[in-house]
């Protein structure tokens, strides 16, 4: 038992996000993303809503959503503003991913659980999956830039009006993954009350 856990402290302590654009095109297998699924299934979560909700892009999709996200980029931003190598790296970064999950709050629909943590529970099933994808050596990047918050995508995703789009999970492998961080002490952030 004391090894497990110390695996598990050591996990944690060593996950790193690793941003797309360093992944190296390696396809992941199917069943090691429904496992990272599964274990994003078993968040916390109040009264067991449970409210996330993954739409998960591969192969053709990653393309449709690469080229749903960089059109409506340049769409929605006035000429003066538009920058051609963001354009660019919304249309090809996505692809470098092996799959790429969108992670969303379905909202209840009697509203009994306060919405702040319905998005709580669904950061807990992130936590989740970027810690299962760590294990299998996996690299992800949770990202919420672009076009994460517009109704544009929230349409584009078939969501209803009171649910959420909470960003991006990008997976894939990596000949340079991140493997460096830094955490200031954990007593400079806690007050102990007895």
């Amino acid at each position: 038992m004391d090894n497990f856990i110390g695996q598990f402290n050591q996990l944690i302590k060593s996950r790193r996000s690793t941003k797309p654009r360093f992944f190296n095109g390696t396809k992941i297998k199917p069943e090691l993303v429904w496992q990272i699924l599964e274990n994003a299934n078993w968040a916390p979560n109040h009264g067991l809503t449970q409210p996330w909700r993954f739409k998960v892009f591969s192969d053709l999709g990653l393309e449709k959503l690469a080229k749903f996200q960089a059109d409506l980029y340049k769409q929605t931003t006035p000429a003066e503003k538009f920058q051609p190598e963001k354009y660019e790296r919304m249309k090809t970064n996505l692809l470098k991913s092996s799959h790429v999950i969108i992670i969303c709050m379905q909202r209840q629909k009697s509203e009994k659980i306060p919405e702040i943590e319905e998005i709580e529970a669904v950061a807990c099933s992130v936590q989740n999956m970027a810690l299962t994808a760590a294990a299998y050596g996996i690299c992800s990047f949770w990202g919420s830039g672009g076009v994460t918050y517009t109704d544009e995508l929230k349409q584009f995703l078939g969501l209803n009006p009171k649910d959420r789009c909470l960003g991006y999970l990008y997976l894939g492998y990596s000949d340079n993954p991140a493997t460096k961080s830094d955490r200031s002490p954990i007593k400079d952030k806690v007050e102990w009350i007895e």
